[in-house]
Protein backbone atom coordinates (compact mmCIF):
# COMPACT_ATOMS: atom_id res chain seq x y z
CA UNK A 1 0.00 0.00 0.00
CA UNK A 2 1.02 3.58 -0.56
CA UNK A 3 3.03 4.77 2.39
CA UNK A 4 1.61 2.06 4.33
CA UNK A 5 -1.60 3.86 4.85
CA UNK A 6 -4.61 2.38 2.40
CA UNK A 7 -6.25 5.44 2.58
CA UNK A 8 -3.46 7.14 0.99
CA UNK A 9 -2.89 7.73 -2.90
CA UNK A 10 0.06 8.36 -4.62
CA UNK A 11 0.90 9.16 -8.55
CA UNK A 12 4.10 10.50 -10.85
CA UNK A 13 4.13 12.13 -13.89
CA UNK A 14 7.56 11.65 -15.68
CA UNK A 15 8.95 13.45 -18.92
CA UNK A 16 12.04 11.50 -19.81
CA UNK A 17 13.13 13.81 -22.25
CA UNK A 18 13.39 16.88 -20.89
CA UNK A 19 14.46 14.83 -17.62
CA UNK A 20 11.67 16.01 -15.11
CA UNK A 21 8.93 14.85 -13.28
CA UNK A 22 5.64 15.73 -10.59
CA UNK A 23 5.17 13.53 -7.93
CA UNK A 24 1.30 13.45 -6.33
CA UNK A 25 0.26 12.60 -2.39
CA UNK A 26 -3.61 12.60 -2.14
CA UNK A 27 -4.98 11.65 1.21
CA UNK A 28 -8.39 10.81 2.59
CA UNK A 29 -10.57 13.87 3.72
CA UNK A 30 -10.15 15.52 7.06
CA UNK A 31 -6.45 15.01 7.05
CA UNK A 32 -4.27 17.78 8.52
CA UNK A 33 -1.59 19.35 6.92
CA UNK A 34 1.32 21.12 7.96
CA UNK A 35 5.39 21.96 6.87
CA UNK A 36 8.42 22.54 7.95
CA UNK A 37 11.45 24.29 5.14
CA UNK A 38 14.77 23.99 7.02
CA UNK A 39 16.81 24.62 3.53
CA UNK A 40 17.82 27.99 2.83
CA UNK A 41 16.22 28.50 -0.63
CA UNK A 42 12.76 26.87 -0.99
CA UNK A 43 10.40 26.99 -3.75
CA UNK A 44 6.93 26.42 -2.19
CA UNK A 45 3.38 26.84 -2.31
CA UNK A 46 0.91 26.87 0.79
CA UNK A 47 3.97 26.90 3.19
CA UNK A 48 2.30 29.88 4.96
CA UNK A 49 -0.87 28.58 5.55
CA UNK A 50 0.20 24.93 6.26
CA UNK A 51 3.28 26.56 8.78
CA UNK A 52 3.08 26.60 12.56
CA UNK A 53 1.28 29.98 12.70
CA UNK A 54 -1.20 29.85 9.34
CA UNK A 55 -4.76 29.31 9.77
CA UNK A 56 -4.77 26.45 7.58
CA UNK A 57 -5.68 23.00 9.07
CA UNK A 58 -6.52 20.60 6.64
CA UNK A 59 -4.49 19.76 3.28
CA UNK A 60 -6.30 17.95 -0.04
CA UNK A 61 -3.03 17.28 -1.74
CA UNK A 62 0.99 17.49 -1.85
CA UNK A 63 3.04 17.90 -4.66
CA UNK A 64 6.40 17.69 -5.48
CA UNK A 65 7.82 18.81 -8.83
CA UNK A 66 10.52 19.39 -10.98
CA UNK A 67 11.58 22.30 -12.82
CA UNK A 68 12.32 24.94 -9.72
CA UNK A 69 9.31 27.72 -9.78
CA UNK A 70 8.08 26.43 -13.30
CA UNK A 71 7.09 23.29 -12.05
CA UNK A 72 4.47 24.79 -9.26
CA UNK A 73 2.25 25.38 -12.00
CA UNK A 74 1.49 21.18 -11.80
CA UNK A 75 -0.29 21.85 -8.84
CA UNK A 76 -2.91 24.19 -10.54
CA UNK A 77 -3.95 20.90 -12.31
CA UNK A 78 -3.88 19.05 -9.27
CA UNK A 79 -6.51 22.08 -7.53
CA UNK A 80 -8.14 21.48 -10.60
CA UNK A 81 -8.43 17.47 -9.95
CA UNK A 82 -9.18 17.67 -6.08
CA UNK A 83 -11.94 20.41 -6.65
CA UNK A 84 -14.05 18.27 -9.61
CA UNK A 85 -13.46 15.04 -7.52
CA UNK A 86 -14.84 16.61 -4.34
CA UNK A 87 -11.73 17.12 -2.24
CA UNK A 88 -11.83 20.49 -0.70
CA UNK A 89 -13.01 22.70 1.56
CA UNK A 90 -16.97 23.34 1.08
CA UNK A 91 -16.93 27.21 0.71
CA UNK A 92 -19.75 29.48 -0.16
CA UNK A 93 -20.91 26.12 -2.18
CA UNK A 94 -17.75 26.04 -4.01
CA UNK A 95 -14.71 23.35 -3.57
CA UNK A 96 -12.05 24.92 -2.42
CA UNK A 97 -8.79 23.04 -2.24
CA UNK A 98 -5.63 23.23 -0.15
CA UNK A 99 -2.85 21.68 -2.63
CA UNK A 100 0.71 22.31 -0.38
CA UNK A 101 4.30 22.29 -3.32
CA UNK A 102 7.79 22.15 -3.41
CA UNK A 103 10.04 21.74 -5.93
CA UNK A 104 13.56 20.70 -7.03
CA UNK A 105 15.49 22.40 -9.73
CA UNK A 106 16.29 20.09 -12.65
CA UNK A 107 16.39 22.24 -15.65
CA UNK A 108 18.19 21.80 -18.15
CA UNK A 109 18.66 24.81 -20.34
CA UNK A 110 16.32 27.88 -20.80
CA UNK A 111 13.95 25.54 -23.25
CA UNK A 112 13.38 22.62 -21.94
CA UNK A 113 9.59 22.28 -21.64
CA UNK A 114 7.92 23.00 -18.34
CA UNK A 115 5.35 20.70 -16.14
CA UNK A 116 1.97 22.30 -16.67
CA UNK A 117 -1.20 21.94 -15.07
CA UNK A 118 -1.88 18.87 -17.03
CA UNK A 119 1.35 17.18 -15.71
CA UNK A 120 -0.68 17.71 -12.15
CA UNK A 121 -3.54 16.42 -13.78
CA UNK A 122 -1.83 13.36 -14.42
CA UNK A 123 -0.13 12.27 -11.58
CA UNK A 124 -3.20 12.44 -10.01
CA UNK A 125 -4.60 10.11 -12.48
CA UNK A 126 -2.50 7.82 -12.14
CA UNK A 127 -2.23 8.30 -7.97
CA UNK A 128 -3.37 4.71 -6.46
CA UNK A 129 -2.79 2.91 -2.99
CA UNK A 130 -0.26 0.53 -4.35
CA UNK A 131 3.39 0.99 -3.58
CA UNK A 132 5.16 3.62 -4.90
CA UNK A 133 7.21 3.40 -7.63
CA UNK A 134 10.68 4.96 -6.92
CA UNK A 135 13.86 5.61 -8.74
CA UNK A 136 14.19 8.02 -11.32
CA UNK A 137 10.59 8.86 -11.70
CA UNK A 138 8.18 11.35 -11.07
CA UNK A 139 10.16 14.46 -9.39
CA UNK A 140 13.14 12.29 -8.76
CA UNK A 141 13.79 12.00 -12.69
CA UNK A 142 15.99 14.99 -12.75
CA UNK A 143 17.33 14.94 -9.38
CA UNK A 144 20.74 14.87 -8.60
CA UNK A 145 23.66 14.73 -5.87
CA UNK A 146 26.54 15.14 -4.49
CA UNK A 147 27.55 18.59 -6.33
CA UNK A 148 29.91 20.08 -3.29
CA UNK A 149 32.65 20.01 -6.06
CA UNK A 150 30.82 21.23 -8.19
CA UNK A 151 28.23 20.43 -10.77
CA UNK A 152 30.62 18.27 -12.85
CA UNK A 153 31.20 15.52 -10.16
CA UNK A 154 27.48 15.15 -9.40
CA UNK A 155 25.58 11.29 -9.94
CA UNK A 156 21.83 10.58 -9.99
CA UNK A 157 19.62 11.31 -7.39
CA UNK A 158 16.50 9.78 -7.10
CA UNK A 159 12.57 9.01 -5.22
CA UNK A 160 12.43 7.19 -2.57
CA UNK A 161 10.37 5.89 -0.12
CA UNK A 162 10.43 4.12 3.58
CA UNK A 163 7.86 3.11 6.55
CA UNK A 164 8.19 2.82 9.79
CA UNK A 165 5.55 1.71 12.19
CA UNK A 166 5.25 0.81 16.10
CA UNK A 167 2.44 -0.55 17.63
CA UNK A 168 -0.16 0.80 15.13
CA UNK A 169 0.97 3.85 14.79
CA UNK A 170 2.49 4.15 11.16
CA UNK A 171 4.69 7.14 9.43
CA UNK A 172 5.74 6.63 6.07
CA UNK A 173 7.73 9.16 3.91
CA UNK A 174 8.23 10.01 0.29
CA UNK A 175 11.36 11.61 -0.47
CA UNK A 176 13.05 13.58 -3.56
CA UNK A 177 16.58 13.53 -3.03
CA UNK A 178 18.25 16.59 -4.96
CA UNK A 179 21.11 17.55 -2.23
CA UNK A 180 23.85 19.76 -2.51
CA UNK A 181 25.78 17.14 -0.55
CA UNK A 182 26.34 13.60 -0.70
CA UNK A 183 23.97 10.38 0.46
CA UNK A 184 25.67 8.61 3.49
CA UNK A 185 24.77 5.68 5.45
CA UNK A 186 24.50 5.62 8.97
CA UNK A 187 28.27 5.47 9.89
CA UNK A 188 28.84 7.90 7.77
CA UNK A 189 29.99 5.68 4.98
CA UNK A 190 29.36 7.81 1.60
CA UNK A 191 26.88 5.61 -0.44
CA UNK A 192 26.43 7.99 -3.40
CA UNK A 193 27.56 11.59 -4.03
CA UNK A 194 30.56 13.61 -5.42
CA UNK A 195 33.08 11.91 -7.31
CA UNK A 196 35.86 14.35 -7.65
CA UNK A 197 39.00 13.27 -6.65
CA UNK A 198 40.56 13.21 -2.69
CA UNK A 199 41.71 16.68 -1.83
CA UNK A 200 39.63 18.76 -4.49
CA UNK A 201 38.24 22.00 -3.04
CA UNK A 202 34.86 21.36 -1.42
CA UNK A 203 31.96 23.08 0.15
CA UNK A 204 31.40 24.26 3.06
CA UNK A 205 34.90 23.77 4.10
CA UNK A 206 36.78 25.63 0.81
CA UNK A 207 35.12 28.95 -0.45
CA UNK A 208 32.38 28.99 -3.31
CA UNK A 209 35.07 30.94 -5.12
CA UNK A 210 37.90 28.49 -4.95
CA UNK A 211 35.53 25.63 -6.07
CA UNK A 212 35.12 26.00 -9.99
CA UNK A 213 31.77 25.48 -11.79
CA UNK A 214 30.12 25.60 -7.93
CA UNK A 215 26.15 25.31 -8.15
CA UNK A 216 25.14 28.95 -7.57
CA UNK A 217 28.01 31.07 -7.86
CA UNK A 218 30.09 32.32 -10.57
CA UNK A 219 28.32 32.66 -13.60
CA UNK A 220 25.23 34.55 -15.56
CA UNK A 221 22.72 31.80 -13.92
CA UNK A 222 23.88 32.04 -10.26
CA UNK A 223 20.43 33.21 -8.52
CA UNK A 224 19.00 30.42 -10.70
CA UNK A 225 21.73 28.17 -9.57
CA UNK A 226 21.53 28.83 -6.15
CA UNK A 227 18.24 26.95 -5.88
CA UNK A 228 19.56 23.97 -7.72
CA UNK A 229 19.88 21.97 -4.98
CA UNK A 230 16.75 20.61 -2.65
CA UNK A 231 15.42 17.58 -0.08
CA UNK A 232 11.89 17.63 -0.28
CA UNK A 233 9.40 15.07 0.67
CA UNK A 234 5.97 14.19 1.89
CA UNK A 235 5.29 12.08 5.38
CA UNK A 236 1.77 10.26 5.81
CA UNK A 237 1.07 9.31 9.34
CA UNK A 238 -1.89 8.23 11.26
CA UNK A 239 -1.78 9.71 14.42
CA UNK A 240 -4.23 12.12 15.56
CA UNK A 241 -2.42 15.72 16.05
CA UNK A 242 -2.94 18.99 16.44
CA UNK A 243 -0.97 21.82 14.40
CA UNK A 244 1.43 23.01 15.97
CA UNK A 245 2.39 19.59 16.87
CA UNK A 246 2.38 18.19 13.32
CA UNK A 247 4.35 21.16 12.61
CA UNK A 248 6.89 20.40 15.33
CA UNK A 249 7.27 16.42 14.09
CA UNK A 250 7.53 17.79 10.45
CA UNK A 251 10.42 19.92 11.53
CA UNK A 252 12.13 17.70 13.63
CA UNK A 253 11.80 14.88 10.81
CA UNK A 254 14.23 16.94 9.22
CA UNK A 255 16.88 14.62 11.46
CA UNK A 256 16.64 12.14 9.11
CA UNK A 257 18.14 14.81 6.27
CA UNK A 258 21.00 15.36 8.34
CA UNK A 259 21.71 11.87 8.65
CA UNK A 260 21.41 10.26 5.17
CA UNK A 261 22.85 14.13 3.38
CA UNK A 262 26.99 15.49 4.14
CA UNK A 263 26.18 18.54 4.31
CA UNK A 264 22.77 18.95 5.08
CA UNK A 265 20.23 22.30 4.66
CA UNK A 266 22.92 24.66 3.55
CA UNK A 267 21.88 28.29 1.87
CA UNK A 268 22.22 26.45 -1.26
CA UNK A 269 19.29 24.02 -0.39
CA UNK A 270 15.53 24.66 -0.27
CA UNK A 271 15.04 21.25 2.28
CA UNK A 272 11.09 21.20 3.24
CA UNK A 273 9.18 18.14 4.24
CA UNK A 274 5.19 18.47 4.70
CA UNK A 275 3.37 16.07 7.07
CA UNK A 276 -0.03 14.64 6.22
CA UNK A 277 -2.04 13.73 9.60
CA UNK A 278 -5.22 11.24 8.78
CA UNK A 279 -5.79 11.44 12.79
CA UNK A 280 -6.57 7.87 13.62
CA UNK A 281 -4.48 6.66 16.26
CA UNK A 282 -3.84 8.90 19.91
CA UNK A 283 -0.23 9.04 20.38
CA UNK A 284 2.76 11.03 21.52
CA UNK A 285 4.05 13.85 18.91
CA UNK A 286 7.51 12.87 19.78
CA UNK A 287 6.84 9.34 18.47
CA UNK A 288 5.99 10.66 15.50
CA UNK A 289 8.71 12.41 15.00
CA UNK A 290 10.96 9.55 16.05
CA UNK A 291 9.56 7.26 13.01
CA UNK A 292 9.36 10.27 10.75
CA UNK A 293 13.07 10.79 10.95
CA UNK A 294 13.66 7.34 10.47
CA UNK A 295 11.35 6.67 7.93
CA UNK A 296 13.15 10.07 5.88
CA UNK A 297 16.87 8.91 6.63
CA UNK A 298 15.74 5.55 5.27
CA UNK A 299 13.96 7.05 1.82
CA UNK A 300 17.24 8.87 1.23
CA UNK A 301 19.25 5.80 1.39
CA UNK A 302 16.52 3.31 -0.23
CA UNK A 303 17.35 4.24 -3.64
CA UNK A 304 21.59 4.00 -3.01
CA UNK A 305 22.11 1.38 -0.57
CA UNK A 306 23.87 -1.87 -2.60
Amino acid sequence: MALGLPSVLVGSWTDDDAATGVTVVLPPPGTLGAIAVRGGAPGTREAAALSSTGAGVECHGVVLCGNSVFGLAAADGVVRWCSEHGRGLDIRDSIVPVVGAAVVYDIAGPDSPRPTAEAGWAACEAASADEPVTGRVGVGRGCTIGKVAGRDFSVPGALGVAVERSGDLVVGALVAVNALGDVIDADGAVLAGCTAEAGAARYPYDAVEAIPGFTGRGDADADELARSNTTIGCLVTNARLTKPEACRAADLAHTGIARAIEPPHTNFDGDALFLLATGEVDTQPDLVATLGAAAVARAIRSEFAS
